[in-house]
């Protein structure tokens, strides 16, 4: 695009002349927001972008949206002009067959109209799968993806409230991010019957969500609707986008449903604070998780009653306290639990909160309690799949393990693309079914080779088969992708026993020892190494320690393999009914 023209003022300063929002473009071109929209990006209409410090923004100047115009009635002018001159050469001949065939085109135009509508009126009806695929930031400016990150997850989560629709998790739908798939290769690949593709764009305090509902094999447009609010009426506008697709789908939406639920108000600085920490605590770091702590104490600090961001710290919490961040449990679960419970008090139906509560009592041997912790979560979000992976573990820890299979299957359905064979991957080991776990395994790092946890389960699978030295690769490379995780390098002293490395194992225990000086090491790591090593009084003093700290291993106390050269020792006994499992 050139520069203005001679006499235009410049871009960087206000101008009377410049037209600087859509609204003004649209209303000097005498059309709607959408069409000039199209035109500028179909038709090379002249629009301009200006990046400021929070914001992006368009405008435009009359002098070349005039010329651009002339040029664009010209060329339709000399093919209209074309046109009449071969019917003024037709004007007057066959009257009547003119009139037959004006009637014949009334009446095929009638039957494609009912046709098309009935056509539409029969895929909205029959759409009971949906993915949600990232929304456009078209700020134009990177720093604001978090905001569109944030929409898009807040709007799944809105039509996920919906009972009778399958919508696809977040972590699927985002790898479509910036994706040039059709919309039918992408809903085959998600298995879904309908798309929903979209824009935010945020000026100042205002954010505009354009969403357009396309039926998935024919990838033709059932709905699509423009929506536009002040910023701290945002939880409002997600309900808005929602509604009017739920409406077009023909759901029958319950009382209980999200999309109903009156939407309180939230100051902006409160809500962008939040969807930060949120994007910081989707990369799944460190950093990032210290950074999405940060951030959502900002939001707390500014409105103590914003439920979301304490279940967003709790999410937090409970990530760092994860084997490869190496957070003591004792240190953080406490932390978790307070945020949780602080944001079911504000709103008992956040069901991320009642999730992480969930886990934390499973983790706390708690099983009836976070039994129904589980069950009250599905009841009000049946399309959450980490909803059904929890309750899919706590199936295991129980020794249901075909139930537990079933379920994990299920989250799969509405996460195929979020590697929730991982999750079977585990399930399949600890039901001592080894090839099938590794087979499952194998299978997602052909496409994430760098999976830790994928590369981790790996491991315990290849131990489990009595694979020693593929056990030793596999756990080596996942060391080396975990920043030599204390977790990882237990089972690694494992498999160094098993393949007849004993020296080496003797000095990776060495260095969770030393480790141990300087800092917290899990007290699971001590005992995968000494259950390797074969050293029964040992393991028996870090199942103990492990016990103390509610280590997550000992929660698989009851189907653990590893555990079966201690399961006729008395003292094992004591273990199991000490975590509520006799």
């Amino acid at each position: 695009m050139g520069e203005p023209p001679s006499g235009t003022p410049s871009p960087e300063g206000p101008s009377e002349d410049r037209l600087d929002s859509w609204k003004e473009i649209a209303a000097y071109l005498k059309r709607d927001v959408t069409t000039v929209q199209r035109w500028e990006k179909r038709e090379g209409m002249p629009v301009r972008r200006h990046l400021h410090d929070r914001m992006g923004s368009v405008y435009a100047y009359p002098g070349e949206l005039d010329s651009w115009r002339s040029e664009r009635d010209a060329g339709a002018g000399a093919a209209e002009g074309e046109a009449n001159g071969a019917s003024e050469k037709a004007r007057g001949a066959w009257p009547v067959l003119t009139l037959v065939v004006l009637g014949l085109v009334v009446a095929g135009g009638s039957a494609w109209f009912w046709r098309h509508r009935n056509a539409e009126q029969s895929a909205s009806s029959r759409i009971r799968s949906i993915a949600v695929l990232p929304l456009q930031n078209l700020s134009g400016n990177p720093e604001q993806d978090y905001l569109a990150d944030g929409m898009t997850e807040a709007l799944i989560g809105q039509l996920a409230t919906i009972q009778g629709l399958r919508v696809i998790s977040r972590t699927s739908s985002m790898q479509f991010r910036g994706t040039r798939s059709s919309v039918p290769e992408i809903a085959k690949k998600l298995n879904v019957q309908a798309v929903v593709e979209g824009s935010v764009i945020r000026s100042g305090d205002r954010i505009r969500i354009t969403a357009q509902l396309i039926q998935g094999d024919s990838d033709m447009h059932l709905w699509s609707g423009t929506f536009d609010r002040e910023l701290r009426d945002v939880l409002a506008l997600q309900s808005d986008v929602a509604r009017g697709i739920a409406r077009k789908i023909e759901i029958a939406v319950g009382a209980k449903s999200g999309v109903l639920v009156p939407a309180r108000t939230v100051a902006p600085a409160v809500y962008e604070s939040y969807l930060k920490g949120r994007f910081e605590l989707n990369k799944g770091t460190r950093k990032g998780l210290e950074e999405a702590l940060r951030q959502f104490q900002g939001a707390i600090d500014a409105d103590a009653t914003f439920a979301p961001a304490y279940a967003g710290m709790a999410g937090a919490y409970s990530k760092l306290g994860s084997v490869f961040m190496g957070a003591s449990p004792r240190e953080v679960r406490p932390k978790m639990l307070a945020a949780v419970n602080k944001a079911l008090e504000l709103d008992p139906d956040l069901v991320e909160a009642r999730i992480l509560l969930a886990d934390a009592l499973q983790k706390d041997w708690q099983w009836t309690k976070a039994e129904e912790e589980y069950k009250q979560a599905m009841a009000h979000n049946p399309n959450d799949a980490g909803a059904l992976s929890g309750f899919s573990s706590w199936l295991l820890c129980q020794g249901r393990i075909q139930e537990a299979l079933e379920w994990e299957r299920r989250a799969r359905e509405l996460d195929p693309l979020g590697f929730d064979d991982v999750f079977i991957g585990w399930i399949l080991f600890q039901a001592r079914r080894y090839d099938d776990a590794i087979g499952e395994l194998r299978s997602i790092l052909a496409v994430e080779p760098e999976n830790p946890t994928a590369l981790w389960f790996l491991g315990f699978a290849l131990i489990g088969a009595g694979r020693f030295d593929e056990a030793v690769v596999t756990l080596e490379r996942t060391a080396a992708v975990s920043d030599r995780s204390s977790a990882v390098l237990g089972v690694l002293v494992h498999a160094y026993v098993g393949a007849g490395r004993r020296a080496d194992a003797l000095r990776v225990l060495d260095e969770l020892h030393r480790r141990r000086k300087a800092g917290y090491v899990p007290a699971g790591a001590f005992l995968n190494a000494y259950l390797g090593l074969g050293d029964t009084e040992e393991a028996f003093v870090w199942l103990g320690r492990a016990a103390d700290e509610r280590s997550n291993i000992t929660q698989f106390l009851k189907v653990h393999p590893f555990f079966d050269p201690l399961r006729n020792d008395p003292r094992f006994a004591v273990f199991l009914h000490r975590a509520n499992f006799q």
